[in-house]
């Protein structure tokens, strides 16, 4: 199948985030769309046919695969190994090609190492619970889980017919963990900003819309095996993230970049308190060229930002709720932390 031939498509999700940039791209480029949910994140997108239903009830996983079939599944929110199961096995006979979302936290090395697309994995089972590997803490549990769901589709369908995609941080508008928003909000209020040192240490997140594009790509193309999404190496450095965030809020910002070693001795939390900051080596030190050789493209950090803004300033707010929709409420510094940390930086000599 052509980029241009009309597909029948279905996005397990498809309401918030990934899952609604999925719809609206598929739609745009005239295939036609089924979304799976409970139907309580969010609105559905005009032009889907949306489908009621719990992934974690088998009988509504078996009923969905009744409306079908579909020329490829899209799954955007598959995190517990099971579930995935029974998800696959029902669907295999009545999709054509499976497309999983999963995570770079299923290489055991992350954010510790270097990675490239043949980095070790956890080893979890196709069938496990969501208990699985609750003493690896909560980013391990996570990642094994993850390896689990990938297992779970690759050894259900086939691995002529899967594409494991294992996206880094996503970045854009309607996110909702509270990374970027954050810093632009931060941003936006002027005066002293704290920022960690040091300027040039490069990132790598990717713009949800690229993780769209080239999922879709999978879906039509036909691409196969597992893919690294991240935006290359040397995209972009945190100075230019502080930047941007500064000049696209038109605010009177002045960074304080501080040394990595101050801030953990004054216990601020890596990667929350400060969101998208880790001193860790391989956090920003993943290779993606096999998923640049198929096709991913990466657009400008900039424009990620400017867009980002431009929805917020829009009326665009993190979703609220339990697990992954109410993380943005742990993200950043407080007003009272940040003033304190400034004023003990400042006053050091």
């Amino acid at each position: 199948m052509s980029d241009d031939e009309q597909m029948r498509l279905l996005i397990l999700g498809g309401t918030w985030f990934l899952g609604r940039v999925l719809a609206e791209r598929a739609l745009e480029s005239g295939h036609s769309v089924t979304t799976f949910n409970r139907g309580v994140s969010a609105a559905d997108i005009p032009g889907v046919q949306a489908l009621r239903g719990d992934r974690e009830r088998p009988e509504d996983i078996r009923r969905l695969a009744e409306h079908g079939p579909w020329d490829a599944v899209i799954d955007t929110i598959g995190f517990v190994p099971q579930q995935v199961l029974i998800a696959a096995t029902a669907l295999n006979q009545v999709v054509g090609r499976y497309i999983f979302v999963s995570s770079v936290n299923v290489f055991t090395g992350w954010p510790d190492e270097s990675l490239n697309d043949e980095s070790r994995t956890f080893d979890c089972p196709p069938n496990a619970d969501a208990e699985f590997g609750a003493e690896l803490g909560y980013a391990g549990q996570y990642g094994s889980l993850k390896a689990g769901c990938e297992r779970a589709v690759v050894e259900t369908v086939g691995e002529d017919r899967a594409a494991i995609l294992r996206p880094g941080v996503i970045l854009g508008p309607r996110e909702y963990v509270g990374r970027l928003t954050w810093w632009l909000t931060r941003a936006s209020r002027g005066g002293q900003l704290l920022v960690p040192g040091p300027p040039d240490r490069p990132i790598q997140p990717i713009d949800v819309r690229d993780v769209a594009t080239f999922a879709l790509q999978c879906a039509t193309i036909g691409h196969c095996g597992s893919f690294n999404l991240t935006a290359p190496m040397g995209h972009a450095t945190f100075a230019d993230l502080i930047n941007t965030c500064i000049a696209t809020t038109a605010a009177d910002s002045r960074p304080i970049w501080m040394e990595p070693t101050w801030l953990l001795e004054h216990d601020v939390q890596q990667w929350t308190e400060l969101p998208l900051w880790r001193t860790s080596k391989g956090v920003w030190s993943v290779d993606s060229s096999r998923a640049v050789d198929a096709g991913l493209k990466c657009r400008p950090l900039a424009q990620t930002v400017t867009d980002t803004w431009a929805w917020m300033r829009g009326g665009g707010t993190a979703i609220s709720g339990n697990g992954e929709a109410g993380r943005a409420a742990d993200h950043g510094l407080r007003v009272e932390r940040e003033r304190a940390l400034l004023k003990a930086y400042t006053a050091r000599d």
